[in-house]
């Protein structure tokens, strides 16, 4: 029996598809290191130029160890046919071809089937078993027409797994002794909007499962996050942190990214959630064409208004066939980006310690994993917790009401 790796780049959206591809396997062993496996499959992100570098990077270096290479995920249907043609790569598959990929693997004969990108998926994963916490893909792809996005184009149309389904997942896996669910997508906020239902009624139906401790949310964008999610705030079974896509805190800048967010909205809808006691997070891009110094400037000072705790940020790429490519104007230089996605940092930085040391009351952390002489998990805020314990606390949930707050990180005993 053939044995085979699952490598795995991007977002929760690709860790859950990895699973469903392995579930989809029979006629092979799945191993834990390229090491030892016959066949690489490589499910990919190509949200950035980075990231198709770290994707193609480890292609050429698991190839040269004469490992068949797979391909998958995003990446397949923006690089695939390049790799292919450069031979990179023996197979390329799109994301409607998972549940195939057990035929695929046993083909002799290289292969490019990318399928379609309207495929609404039907698979029910059972367990993630390299995973404390389980993640939950609720939809796919993605309406909004950022100017600098790729991934409506590799991802598809924004569409709704069927619900049902959804929280029949989720039962499952709270019965195997999951706690914690992510709910992940392209665009979660979108959900049920295709199946006149919405995010905020799906998240009131999975409170009432049995075994649901705590629910989290991939990134929201602010337009989503109406009154009848906001109702939903104050329940215990929620994570008190959301993630809110800003990408820019300039006006102009957010027209020209054809973003659907406003400035003064955006304020206001943060600090309405930041009183009810949650952390905050974004999305920012430095460094978009035209974004010029006075822009900047402006961007700069708007950014530190808000009550941010968490950043996922990123200096500008380039995706072909998307319209900021096409601007040669006003561009950034990349050093320049660097510096000042740098000073974004600091802020959120500075901002997440004083949360952390103005909150007094209780921590609940899911202890994930062992980290040095520390084990390690996430609260409910979404910031990181090192504990020593003489106790094996791997996948308990425990409650802290005595740490030490750092600027590296929250440090607790637990005896």
């Amino acid at each position: 029996m053939k044995r085979v790796f699952f490598k795995t780049f991007g977002c929760r959206t690709n860790i859950y598809d990895t699973q469903v591809m392995m579930q989809n396997i029979r006629d092979f062993a799945i191993v834990d290191s390229e090491d030892s496996a016959d066949i690489v499959v490589v499910n990919s992100c190509t949200v950035t130029n980075g990231a198709d570098g770290s994707v193609r990077g480890y292609i050429n270096s698991v190839a040269n160890r004469d490992k068949k290479v797979i391909l998958a995920g995003c990446g397949a249907i923006s690089k695939g046919e390049e790799l292919k043609s450069q031979k990179k790569v023996f197979g390329v598959f799109g994301h409607s071809e998972k549940k195939n990929i057990n035929s695929l693997l046993k083909s002799s004969k290289p292969f490019f089937e990318l399928g379609d990108l309207t495929t609404v998926d039907e698979s029910i994963v059972s367990n993630f078993a390299s995973y404390t916490k389980a993640f939950i893909k609720i939809q796919e792809g993605c309406d909004f027409a950022c100017s600098y996005c790729i991934i409506p184009s590799v991802r598809g149309a924004a569409r709704s797994l069927d619900e049902f389904k959804i929280l029949k997942q989720i039962k499952t896996l709270a019965d195997n002794g999951f706690g914690e669910f992510v709910l992940t997508g392209t665009n979660i906020g979108s959900y049920g909007k295709d199946t006149k239902s919405s995010i905020a009624k799906l998240l009131k139906k999975i409170s009432l499962i049995k075994g649901v401790k705590r629910v989290r949310l991939g990134s929201l964008e602010p337009i989503q996050i109406d009154d009848e999610f906001k109702e939903i705030l104050d329940e215990n079974w929620m994570e008190r942190h959301l993630h809110i896509a800003l990408q820019h805190t300039n006006e102009q800048m957010l027209k020209m990214m054809r973003r659907r967010n406003s400035l003064k909205s955006d304020l206001e809808l943060f600090w309405s959630i930041s009183e009810k006691g949650y952390a905050l997070g974004s999305d920012f891009i430095v460094g978009h064409p035209g974004e010029s110094e006075k822009i900047w400037e402006d961007a700069r000072e708007n950014f530190k208004r808000f009550p941010l705790t968490h950043l996922h940020g990123f200096t500008y790429s380039d995706r072909d066939g998307t319209y900021s490519s096409k601007l040669k104007k006003d561009r950034v230089n990349g050093d320049i980006a660097k510096k000042r996605l740098k000073i974004l940092q600091n802020i959120v930085k500075d901002n997440n310690l004083l949360f952390r040391k103005k909150y007094k009351k209780e921590l609940l952390v899911l202890v994930e994993e062992k980290k040095d002489e520390f084990q390690a998990g996430y609260d409910q805020f979404y910031n990181k917790i090192f504990i020593k314990s003489d106790k094996n606390l791997q996948k308990e949930w425990i409650v802290l009401s005595d740490y030490e707050v750092k600027s590296e990180g929250t440090y607790a005993k637990f005896i």
